[in-house]
């Protein structure tokens, strides 16, 4: 199916008010995607050893879901742990938190986000210093990714959230300059809104290179809810012969199941493009 559509799943309260739709719990979640017609879930879970993973796969049987990714993001919100932290001791735990995902989504046959754990520049820290701090993990973390017959994703995030990774650009420069070729990137529509001159240009660019795509418009609401035209993102999808999912990492309003719905009434349009 071209364009299979996914929703996201927060299961860290600390992340409340976060764009993702829905926060009911594990079981709810999968019942309400299904029913509305999801093809996956993305989940973020407080870490590896808070999400059990024998009931998540059970309700993806039974659910008939797949598992599209999962987030490390509670790294960051709960632990305050970032690959770019100054303290030695502080990346390794934050690379060690984000293998314990890359283990449990990869067990599940889905691939670990990097998006806020990729962390900052801080003062007093060159960039290029920060940049190795950050090569040095995936350089171990995205071939164990590979063990499990998946991509780790690195997301560019926008200039409010982070002075590292902002734009595609960037991120494809990192990549290249890897030894590892199981670097995939997240390209999510609400930062390249913000940091991109085009979105549809951007992710030609990328090509191949795009392993995940978060659908959101220009105001983190639903796709068709903003201004952002998803016609030209389609297209440039459909060019790059992208086959991955359209995943609504969305704010919940005027609420979870308008957001949803509305989702997947944006993905049905552009799959007929």
């Amino acid at each position: 199916m071209l364009f299979p559509s996914a929703v996201t799943v927060s299961l860290v309260p600390q992340a409340a008010g976060g764009p993702f739709v829905f926060w009911d719990g594990l079981e709810a979640s999968c019942a309400k995607a299904a029913a509305l017609g999801f093809d996956a879930v993305e989940v973020f879970p407080l870490s590896a050893d808070d999400l059990n993973a024998h009931e998540l796969r059970g309700l993806l049987q039974s659910h008939g879901l797949k598992l599209a990714a999962v987030g490390t993001g509670a790294g960051w919100v709960v632990q305050k742990l970032r690959l770019t932290d100054p303290d030695g001791l502080v990346r390794a735990r934050a690379k060690n938190f984000i293998a314990s995902i890359v283990d449990l989504a990869g067990k599940l046959g889905a691939p670990a986000i990097i998006g806020s754990m990729q962390g900052r520049v801080d003062a007093g820290v060159t960039r290029a210093q920060a940049l190795a701090w950050v090569a040095e993990s995936v350089e171990q973390l995205a071939p164990r990714a590979h063990e499990y017959g998946v991509p780790l994703l690195l997301e560019p995030l926008n200039r409010y959230e982070t002075n590292l990774f902002n734009t595609v650009s960037d991120t494809l420069e990192f990549a290249k300059g890897l030894h590892t070729r199981n670097l995939k990137l997240l390209c999510d529509c609400f930062h390249m809104n913000i940091e991109e001159v085009s979105i549809a240009e951007s992710l030609r660019n990328a090509g191949d290179a795009v392993g995940h795509v978060h659908l959101a418009d220009s105001n983190r609401r639903a796709a068709g809810l903003g201004h952002t035209d998803f016609s030209d993102v389609a297209r440039a999808l459909k060019g790059i012969g992208y086959l991955g999912y359209l995943s609504a990492e969305v704010l919940p309003l005027p609420d979870a199941d308008v957001a949803a719905k509305q989702t997947l009434a944006t993905i049905q349009s552009l799959r007929q493009i």
